[in-house]
């Protein structure tokens, strides 16, 4: 089975093809700015990048370029469209409405549409992708994997915000999260990779990278999350604040006459790493600030490293334990000092780190804990893509 995974959004189409027998990806690529005629296809292709230059007014014209180049005769992975079994999207925000990935029908599309408030940037692109699948490869089975699914296991007791129950029962404010799609498939991953039944495991998976979010996941199944209502809740990371107490946000609102956009766009886009440094939301940039004597890069990072520290103690409170951290996505499968940073700060719980593998530990499944230390630490890459795959081919082959 070939599957074809799309992320759509509101001017981009990301794209692999995966080989399923082999878990191979084929063929991937990002077609950006869609809509204007500077709108251009990155394609890869057998370790090779091409740049195609084309002006394309939807999502259904751009995907429609897409299929021309995985036929191609020099780039393409398929000879005919049929060698495509089905689509999996990656849709952002499900609500209440979804519990795992599904065959997206005229109702599935209507309840995405229903949530489109709780993420306004994400849904309707996602949407966009699947209506161009439905009208260019029609009859071909699409399926919706959903970032907050994973997390629909969570007790209520921990989704639920202590505001008034009015404002959960009328418009759904309540806890998320997101990133489910990576802490599915990291701790899948590790439960393989250390031969033990995952319903025997208490993992929490530190996905760091621009985007951040600690889980909890128990049994093989999300019982608390960083991330909240939307996704600049939780830890810092490159330029979205994180939790903070909310009457900062009306005090500054107030000083600085902002209005909610402008809010929003301080607590997403200006905070986080690049707020308190005032430098860069890159953290190699943070890095070499340091190593200059930068006092405010310092207090960055300081900051940025105690509260994931902080909310990985605060996960294992909710599983009343941890047996493995794991660490993924940019920063936590390439950062050796950040991985040192967080773990220096947990060896109340016994955590204690091998440095030297650490060190040498860069996007790569490794061990990084010490032989004496009594939680296992290792580095796993994400692997989104194939995650989805995954719960489409498994959607698909349920459903004939």
């Amino acid at each position: 089975m070939k599957i074809l995974v799309l992320n759509s959004g509101s001017s981009s189409l990301k794209y692999q093809v995966i080989d399923m027998e082999t878990e191979k990806t084929l063929a991937s690529g990002n077609y950006e700015r869609i809509g204007s005629a500077e709108a251009f296809l990155t394609h890869k292709v057998n370790g090779e990048k091409i740049k195609l230059d084309n002006g394309v007014k939807d999502h259904k014209e751009a995907l429609e370029f897409v299929m021309k180049q995985l036929l191609d005769e020099k780039y393409g992975v398929i000879k005919s469209l049929e060698e495509i079994d089905s689509i999996g999207h990656r849709l952002v925000h499900g609500g209440e409405k979804f519990n795992s990935s599904v065959l997206i029908d005229d109702k599935v599309i209507e309840a995405v549409e229903e949530c489109i408030d709780l993420a306004p940037l994400h849904n309707p692109a996602g949407i966009l992708g699947v209506k161009a699948c439905q009208e260019s490869m029609p009859g071909k089975p699409n399926v919706g994997v959903f970032d907050t699914a994973f997390h629909q296991t969570m007790p209520k007791e921990r989704y639920i915000y202590p505001i008034p129950y009015e404002y959960y029962e009328k418009y759904g404010v309540r806890k998320y999260g997101f990133h489910g799609t990576s802490h599915m498939y990291v701790s899948r991953r590790i439960a393989e990779m250390l031969g033990k039944p995952i319903e025997d495991l208490k993992i929490i998976n530190c996905h760091i990278g621009q985007g951040a979010s600690i889980c909890a996941i128990q049994n093989g199944k999300s019982v608390e999350t960083s991330m909240g209502l939307t996704p600049v809740a939780g830890i810092p990371m490159g330029t979205r604040s994180g939790d903070l107490d909310p009457s900062v946000v009306t005090f500054i609102m107030k000083k600085e006459n902002m209005t909610p956009e402008q809010a929003d766009t301080m607590l997403n886009k200006k905070s986080g790493l690049l707020g308190v440094s005032g430098l860069s939301a890159d953290n190699r940039d943070i890095g070499k600030a340091i190593e200059e004597g930068n006092e405010r890069a310092k207090l960055a990072f300081d900051n940025y490293h105690y509260l994931i520290a902080a909310q990985v103690a605060k996960c294992a409170v909710a599983m009343n334990g941890v047996d493995v951290i794991t660490f993924t996505a940019g920063v936590g499968e390439r950062g050796s000092e950040s991985r040192e940073a967080i773990c220096d700060q947990l060896g109340f719980m016994g955590v204690q780190l091998d440095k030297k593998a650490n060190l040498d530990a860069f996007a790569v499944e490794a061990k990084i804990s010490s032989e004496d230390s009594k939680v296992l630490v290792y580095v796993v890459p994400t692997d989104e893509e194939l995650m989805i795959a995954k719960e489409t081919e498994r959607i698909v082959k349920a459903s004939k």
